[in-house]
């Protein structure tokens, strides 16, 4: 009986072993499962991260770009409203004057244009060029076709209105007359 007991207590012995072990083991596999969530958790946190910073550096070189742009054409409103002004001080000039006292009133306006002139070339407008250049749809609008055995096919005839451009914007395309 002894014996009996002694044997039972072995098994009994082994079986809280076993159930031991098998209790270590399910709290090993809870234990990985809670680190493998833990990992996934902080790679999620480490992309959203690093979307969060791409988002930012996108923002920050879209408004400085759109800074520089606002900074570049901020006088576009205002030399299309002075553009015209420019065409009437040409058509002024081209008047023919006589008597010493209208030279002078001449020479005046001509200083004034001059000075109006150099004005918006600091601002960055520009005339654009056309007569004897190839015809550029973006830079001019032809008004004519004329045959003109003296010019190449194309390439414009005469300029009737002056274009300008602000920087690298068109303000006014040059109304010309193109060669067929």
């Amino acid at each position: 009986m002894e014996e009996s007991k002694q044997q039972n207590q072995e098994i009994i012995d082994e079986t809280n072993e076993e159930n031991q072990t098998a209790d270590e083991e399910v709290e090993v596999a809870e234990e990985n499962s809670e680190l493998e969530q833990l990992r996934e958790e902080k790679e999620e946190a480490q992309n959203r991260l690093l979307r969060l910073q791409a988002d930012y550096d996108n923002f920050r070189r879209r408004t400085q770009k759109e800074r520089e742009a606002d900074r570049k054409y901020k006088s576009q409103s205002l030399v299309e409203e002075l553009i015209p002004v420019m065409d009437n001080f040409e058509r002024a000039l081209q008047v023919e004057v006589d008597g010493e006292s209208s030279e002078k009133f001449v020479e005046g306006i001509k200083m004034v244009y001059q000075q109006f002139h150099s004005a918006l070339e600091k601002e960055g407008v520009e005339e654009i060029p056309s007569k004897g250049e190839e015809f550029d749809p973006h830079l001019h609008q032809a008004v004519m076709q004329v045959e003109d055995e003296n010019f190449d096919s194309n390439i414009v005839v005469e300029e009737l209105q002056k274009g300008y451009r602000l920087n690298d914007r068109v303000i006014r395309p040059a109304m010309v007359k193109v060669n067929q």
